[in-house]
């Protein structure tokens, strides 16, 4: 069998578990195939990435931040998937060469939310104005919810909403957007089924985790309401905490990365992956980096 390349795109790429979880599916269906992490610290290494992937010396690509909208513009062909969310996180080779962009974070996050979340519907309220915060305005529709209300740290209310950044393209999913500064002039809070933070606030190595935790008005939310951090590592961040003091049902974004790793494997390989097993080896890694 012809040993085959996958691989990583983002920046940075060190911490991500990517290849290990990949690694597993290639073991379990005793596949000689790799995969691996490349740093792209800019759109030219990017675009470069992209040129081996074109050529057949590497099958196929995941992207992740800051890079998923700037594959989906590189893409000669665009997925319905990655069409709704203006963002790539899945790039497969034809052929002939063409490149398609897909996005998988969507489906793999409807499925954490209609897993974790106790009513089937009501609002939700996404968190951020990037790449990620698109996908999960998306799958918090096909989930379930009624309607989706955004907001990121930069939407103040000084500015006008037209100033605010791309605010235009959640508008065009559907979406509410409300001001950071004063969020209680529109109250979303208390229909909420789910809030989905959808920023990198909290990463290890990053901060802002402790600011966006005291930031949600945790007193207006309902009992029931279910909190999805995107952020995997740590496995627990100041906004998991807080939604376990309050006893809100909550899940960190472990589930989502082997969900829509899983989804592309079957995308490039046409196989089905062993989730379980893939969330099993993703839990230990973290821990053994959390100790």
């Amino acid at each position: 069998m012809t040993k085959l390349k996958f691989a990583l795109l983002g920046h940075p790429v060190g911490h991500s578990m990517s290849p290990q979880i990949h690694a597993e599916v290639y073991r379990a269906h005793a596949l000689p195939h790799e995969y691996t992490a490349i740093d792209c610290p800019d759109e030219q290494s990017v675009s470069r990435a992209i040129e081996r992937l074109r050529t057949g010396e590497l099958a196929g690509l995941n992207v992740t931040v800051p890079w998923k909208r700037v594959a989906l513009r590189l893409a000669d062909v665009v997925d319905p998937s990655a069409a709704t969310t203006l963002a790539a996180n899945v790039l497969m080779r034809e052929p002939g060469g063409r490149i398609v962009a897909h996005n998988t974070d969507v489906p793999a996050l409807a499925e954490c939310v209609k897993r974790g979340a106790p009513r089937a519907h009501g609002d939700a309220i996404v968190l951020g104005n990037g790449g990620a915060a698109l996908a999960a305005v998306v799958a918090c529709k096909n989930s379930g919810s009624e309607k989706v209300w955004v907001s990121a740290r930069s939407w103040q209310s000084s500015l006008p909403k037209a100033e605010w950044r791309d605010v235009g393209e959640f508008r065009a999913l559907g979406a509410e957007p409300f001001t950071w500064d004063k969020p209680w002039e529109l109250a979303p809070f208390a229909a909420a089924r789910c809030v989905v933070q959808a920023t990198s606030a909290g990463m290890r190595g990053k901060g802002g985790g402790q600011e966006l935790a005291a930031w949600l008005p945790w007193s207006e939310l309902p009992r029931d309401c279910f909190v999805y951090d995107v952020v995997y590592n740590p496995p627990s961040t100041p906004l998991l905490e807080r939604a376990r003091k309050d006893g809100l049902p909550c899940e960190g974004g472990l589930s989502m990365l082997v969900g829509q790793a899983a989804l592309a494997v079957r995308l490039w390989l046409g196989i089905e992956a062993p989730r379980q097993a893939m969330q099993e080896l993703a839990a230990r890694l973290l821990a053994e980096q959390n100790p």
